[in-house]
């Protein structure tokens, strides 16, 4: 089937969103029982940790750990977001540089000036937007992107986005408040979904509509570590507990470019592999067999795949035994924490 559909359903008793593109999965996204990203908190700092260059910080819902805290004094109060989700038995990373975001306008109130998205190139289009933004944001101090979803959509629709982030920021960033207290909660799947994907698409509210295209299935696929490449080889996607483990093979293929082949395959289904699976972190590849010489192409092509994917990652380089690593975001639920 042609297309693309977004589907609002439950995964094991919690809110899920999938992202079918002519007939596959191609993106979940499952709620956590962690604070989602995006979640705001009056919080308190606690101790210092000098050797993580970061303190913990007191929040209603546990301990965080903030990052670049340099003149942060202990006791202080200090707004921050919540960040991606913790490594098991980790606090919850938060910054204080917060993000205000909606479908078309991202309010920055730590970084002046109004940006748009580098993926609208249309010159006149541009100066709309800009206009737009103008007079919007008015004489408003925070800073603005205005995202790629903003190409040819309605100007009355952005207006509205930009103005509820600005005075969303204004008012949070007015806050006076001394005790820890969430101020913003995180958009669960259904609000991602419709912030995230914003390119046509039908919607399938109906309960059951998970069942109903066969995404239960491709998340029982997806459960398993094994994954067909095209050519005929395939990876495994093994989390442990400081990284994780992607393993490259030929399978039949036994000709001079196998390796390069099913390394090239990779670059391809990676990105999603690791979002079905909702793994982040640190991400070691362990390629099959290739000349030296390749790994530049193989490289450029990860590169390229990667940056389509929603999700930041870093491409880290290679280690002296040849295994390639990368840094990933931990912004979903590991699919391994849901039900089945």
């Amino acid at each position: 089937m042609k297309g693309r559909s977004i589907l609002l359903d439950h995964l094991g008793g919690r809110e899920a969103a999938a992202l079918v593109v002519d007939g596959r999965l191609d993106d979940l996204l499952v709620a956590g029982d962690a604070p989602a990203p995006g979640t705001i908190y009056r919080a308190r700092a606690d101790r210092p940790v000098k050797g993580q260059g970061g303190m913990f910080v007191t929040t209603p819902d546990g301990s965080a750990f903030l990052r670049q805290v340099k003149g942060l004094a202990p006791g202080a109060t200090l707004l921050v977001q919540v960040s991606g989700y913790a490594e098991p038995g980790k606090a919850m990373p938060v910054t204080q540089k917060l993000l205000f975001k909606s479908r078309h306008a991202i309010v920055t109130p730590d970084a002046p000036g109004l940006n748009i998205s580098r993926r609208i190139r249309d010159e006149d289009e541009r100066d709309r937007l800009l206009e737009i933004a103008h007079e919007t944001m008015g004489d408003s101090g925070h800073g603005l992107i205005l995202r790629s979803s903003c190409e040819g959509a309605d100007g009355d629709a952005i207006a509205a986005d930009i103005a509820d982030m600005a005075e969303l920021a204004a008012r949070v960033m007015g806050d006076a408040g001394e005790t820890p207290e969430m101020l913003i909660e995180g958009d669960g799947p259904h609000a991602l979904a419709w912030r995230e994907w914003a390119e046509p698409a039908d919607i399938d509210r109906a309960p059951g509509c998970f069942d109903d295209h066969g995404v239960l299935d491709a998340i029982d696929a997806a459960r398993d570590p094994r994954e067909a490449l095209p050519g005929g080889g395939h990876l495994f996607i093994e989390p442990t507990r400081a990284l994780v483990a992607v393993d490259v093979n030929t399978g039949a293929d036994t000709s001079l470019a196998a390796g390069l082949k099913a390394n090239m395959a990779l670059t391809r289904a990676l990105p999603r592999a690791l979002r079905l699976r909702g793994l982040g972190g640190q991400i070691t590849l362990d390629l099959a067999p290739m000349p030296k010489k390749d790994r530049r192409g193989f490289e450029t092509a990860l590169r390229a795949a990667l940056r389509a994917d929603p999700i930041d990652t870093v491409l880290a380089g290679w280690t002296p035994l040849g295994h390639f690593e990368l840094q990933r975001k931990r912004d979903r639920v590991p699919l391994s924490e849901t039900a089945a």
